[in-house]
């Protein structure tokens, strides 16, 4: 079986009549990892499958990683392993580099390199993509070469190669991404159990769940770079993460989260893109969306993106948005259909983000004070008559009119909770109010506010 046979010539063995016809296609691993060990599994154990639809063997030529040992059972001899990931990106013999690394140096070098030296790429990596993505882009165009990129948002969700291919007719309106497991997973916790932020972030990283840090997916960065490319294959611009408003979860509260079922909704972090008139709106927030919507039902480290679109209407794709092999089936997806234009196209590469480089236009991004939504509201205020008028006053100066209002019955503590949702506000309206509203004497804290999606 495959499975006991060394990478290289795994397919080479098989027997004559179903041979493949094609040379190896040959492939460079750069950083054995969680997902490169994962990528290893598959091209091992599927080699024959692989070698099938592609007419062509699979060939593990190299992998670079500077404290790897040999391991057996997967194949990884000591004739394969190297330490110089840019050595390995630039030799003659790799067809496919495929970066595994992480962050943003030597993935970046070794990337442009590969592209340079006539390699096709595959890459997971969504943070160097959403900083220097123009530039590789670029620099894959300059080349003919292409740059394969479905592991860097949603894991195994095939949710990249879905809006460049499947959905590329179609004019898209909006994309709605639960696409931070750790966020999601966390989120799902406190509105289950009733937990609060803290403990079940602890539960989470003893668990594997979450970083040792982790301030990239908790702060919403995680999902802002993923939200990037989601952007730019959803609408044809070209958007970095400092043009991302981004806001994360750990100001979320066990009281906001019990309010929220109370009026009918859950509480996502969810990245958001819209276009209207050539304006995008970018934006990265825990948010309040309808108990009935399928977003809600997204639990754990699940992730989905909820696509809106003219002609097809709604879609959602579903699915685990991390862990060894999701991930590396996606890669593990690019390689094959990189490997497939080789062996049947040549030097033909098909435009990576959906639009030739030249027709990607800069964004131009809707600022937040100008974003319309409805808005979920909880100020502590004092116990006692005459609190509710007051901030509902100041509220309706700036054109903000309340769709419900829940006042808990009176306690004896010196402040109580008093919650509204609004109708659809300006963001700059709904923040000069809460500024009036602050300094109003019966209000004890500062005001919390969560924005609504009630018609994804």
């Amino acid at each position: 079986m495959a499975a006991n046979r060394n990478l290289a010539t795994a397919v080479t063995t098989r027997s004559t009549a179903s041979a493949p016809g094609n040379r190896p296609i040959r492939i460079g691993l750069l950083g054995c990892g969680t997902v490169g060990t994962g990528v290893v599994k598959l091209l091992r154990y599927n080699a024959e499958m692989l070698a099938r639809k592609l007419d062509a063997p699979l060939q593990l030529i190299a992998v670079a990683d500077r404290s790897l040992k040999p391991q057996p059972s997967l194949g990884l001899t000591r004739a394969l392993i190297v330490r110089d990931p840019l050595e390995l990106a630039a030799r003659a013999d790799i067809d496919i580099v495929v970066e595994l690394l992480g962050g943003r140096e030597p993935a970046r070098t070794a990337i442009l390199t590969a592209l340079r030296n006539g390699k096709d790429v595959v890459t997971a990596n969504k943070a160097l993509l959403a900083e220097d993505g123009e530039r590789i882009f670029h620099t894959a165009a300059e080349h003919g070469r292409s740059v394969g990129f479905e592991a860097s948002v949603g894991g195994g969700v095939p949710i990249i190669r879905t809006l460049r291919e499947a959905l590329a007719g179609d004019r898209h309106r909006a994309v709605y991404g639960i696409v931070n497991g750790t966020c999601n997973y966390i989120l799902t916790r406190m509105s289950e159990e009733g937990s609060d932020f803290g403990v079940v972030l602890k539960r989470a990283q003893r668990d594997g769940l979450a970083e040792a840090d982790p301030t990239l997916d908790i702060e919403g960065h995680d999902a802002a770079h993923k939200l990037c490319l989601l952007v730019t294959l959803a609408f044809g611009v070209m958007l970095k993460p400092h043009q991302v408003y981004t806001e994360g979860i750990s100001r979320i509260e066990p009281q906001d989260v019990a309010c929220a079922k109370e009026l009918g909704f859950a509480i996502k972090l969810l990245a958001i893109g819209k276009e209207e008139d050539g304006a995008v709106e970018a934006r990265v927030h825990p948010t309040m969306i309808p108990s009935r919507h399928l977003l809600s039902d997204v639990r754990d480290a699940f992730n989905a993106i909820y696509v809106q679109s003219e002609a097809l209407g709604s879609s959602m794709y579903f699915g685990l948005g991390a862990g060894q092999m999701p991930t590396a089936s996606a890669v593990a997806a690019d390689i094959l259909e990189l490997a497939r234009r080789r062996v049947y196209d040549g030097r033909w590469a098909a435009h990576p983000l959906g639009y030739p480089m030249p027709a990607i236009r800069p964004a131009r991004i809707k600022s937040m004070d100008d974003v319309v939504c409805e808005y979920y509201l909880r100020f502590m205020a004092a116990d006692r008559p005459g609190v509710l008028g007051a901030i509902a006053s100041l509220l309706g100066r700036r054109g903000i009119s309340l769709a419900s209002v829940i006042q808990r019955e009176r306690s004896g503590a010196s402040a109580v909770p008093v919650i509204m949702r609004t109708h659809e506000a300006r963001e700059r309206d709904l923040n000069l109010a809460l500024k009036e509203i602050q300094k109003l004497s019966v209000v004890k804290a500062r005001p919390v506010f969560i924005r609504i999606e009630e018609h994804l």
